[in-house]
């Protein structure tokens, strides 16, 4: 029960839209390339939030979602269609009934660290 490791699909612009779908954000910066263009980013980029999700999932299916009892998150940088995620998590502390792990998703080309986190999660 040390940590995790699990390196994800790519990133796609069909993804990206369907979670657009599922979570009601239609920021155009996210799916129209001449919007994001015009916003001065080089084209559009995932919401934050896919990736907390994704993680979310590697972390409940590692710790069992019955056990969570807290999750946080903090951006990073920008992750773009095509992107491969790393995403990992260690236990690093275990008392009073609990365990506190570390998360991170990495980007997979560059290692560039794209989200940090936290879980919390009865032993």
């Amino acid at each position: 029960m040390s940590g995790f490791e699990r390196t994800a699909e790519p990133i796609t612009r069909t993804q990206i839209v369907r979670f657009a779908g599922a979570t009601g954000d239609f920021n155009p910066i996210h799916h129209d390339e001449a919007f994001a263009l015009a916003a001065g980013q080089p084209g559009v980029f995932a919401m934050g939030q896919l990736q907390a999700a994704m993680l979310a999932s590697m972390v409940a299916e590692w710790l069992g979602a019955e056990n969570i009892v807290g999750y946080g998150v903090r951006f990073r940088d920008r992750v773009w269609p095509g992107d491969r995620l790393v995403l990992s998590g260690e236990v690093t502390e275990e008392a009073d009934g609990l365990r506190a792990c570390e998360l991170k998703a990495r980007r997979e080309a560059d290692g560039a660290l794209v989200l940090t986190g936290w879980a919390r999660a009865r032993i």
